[in-house]
């Protein structure tokens, strides 16, 4: 489920498949975006300029998620 906190299993690890999809997503999403935006626009001229673009947004993008996530989850309770 796409959300910015990020969860524990029920071991009490952080749950990364869960955060590397919503990662994906959120990059995926980002990437299209960008190549859409700058398209429209017309800013760059060479396709592959454009993609290099789009493709470094999505990569800031995935690690923020990931970061953000990763960082928000729950503290861990200690007996």
């Amino acid at each position: 489920m796409l959300t910015i906190i990020g969860k524990n299993n029920a071991n009490g690890d952080f749950d990364w498949r869960d955060a590397l999809l919503d990662a994906l997503i959120s990059a995926g999403l980002t990437f299209f975006t960008t190549l859409g935006g700058i398209a429209v626009t017309q800013l760059v001229s060479n396709p592959t300029s454009t993609v290099i673009a789009a493709g470094v947004a999505a990569g800031g993008q995935f690690f923020a998620i990931l970061a953000v996530k990763r960082g928000l989850r729950e503290k861990q309770q200690t007996s």
